[in-house]
């Protein structure tokens, strides 16, 4: 059985010049031709040019597939081998693309317009997007959310910095006020509280006290904020819940 170039065309979805074209550089010529020149192709022409369009999907040269078609000893589950490994290769590096983009596309949707350069700097190996589908179900119908993402969406770089100076500043502040023994409920732990609150305020959504009190118990119950502080240094959590909440009593 023999297939017309107008078959084989349709059949492997490329143009009857692209078989002309194999055809004249000799690297798929048809196995049979009509009494009236007309090409013909086999089933062995038609497995030769499955491999062929395998490797033109892998970026190899017309020439460079003729070579590896024509070497001695080649078969056809040999070639099937190495394209296999050869398309793996590809997905797994596709996939890293795929993934990287939708990294972009998350963050775009965040409202965090930055250049990669530029979110590296700001937030090191840290992606917020990694987080959005979980921020989305919890709090993704409050209007703080709505109002975090319609402020994220406007901060430049030197704004970005600017919150991570600040939010570093009250940490470490609330550390050494932890370090030290102070009281949670004493003034100068609030304080700190107080500037936390007023650090959400400013970057993100406005935080009533209460709210702030939902906050700083959620710094204890949920496993991975207090790791968060606890990794900073042991008790922290408890100590920021602490200060939350005598500051919401004082206020």
């Amino acid at each position: 059985m023999s297939f017309s170039v107008g078959q084989v065309a349709g059949l492997a979805g490329i143009t009857v010049r692209t078989l002309h074209h194999y055809d004249e550089v000799g690297l798929l010529v048809p196995g049979e031709r009509t009494r009236a020149g007309y090409r013909r192709y086999t089933d062995a022409d038609l497995a030769r040019l499955q491999q062929i369009l395998l490797y033109r999907e892998l970026g190899f040269g017309l020439d460079e597939i003729a070579v590896i078609l024509d070497a001695p000893g080649a078969d056809e589950l040999a070639h099937l081998r190495r394209q296999h490994e050869l398309l793996t290769r590809k997905a797994e590096r596709l996939q890293e693309v795929i993934a990287a983009v939708e990294r972009s596309m998350q963050a775009r949707t965040l409202g965090i317009a930055l250049t990669p350069q530029e979110r590296f700097e700001v937030f090191g190996d840290f992606r917020p997007e990694d987080h959005e589908a979980e921020v989305q179900r919890r709090w993704g119908g409050t209007d703080q959310y709505a109002e975090s993402r319609r402020r994220l969406a406007s901060y430049t770089k030197a704004d970005w910095l600017r919150l991570r100076a600040e939010a570093e500043s009250i940490t470490g502040d609330l550390v050494a006020a932890c370090k030290a023994g102070l009281p949670a409920d004493g003034e100068h732990a609030m304080d700190l509280a107080e500037r936390h609150r007023d650090h959400i305020n400013r970057w993100f959504y406005t935080c009533t006290h209460e709210l702030h009190r939902c906050l700083g118990d959620l710094y204890v119950d949920d496993p991975r904020f207090r790791a968060t502080f606890e990794d900073l240094l042991a008790g922290l959590a408890g100590f920021v819940r602490q200060a939350i909440h005598a500051n919401a009593g004082r206020a």
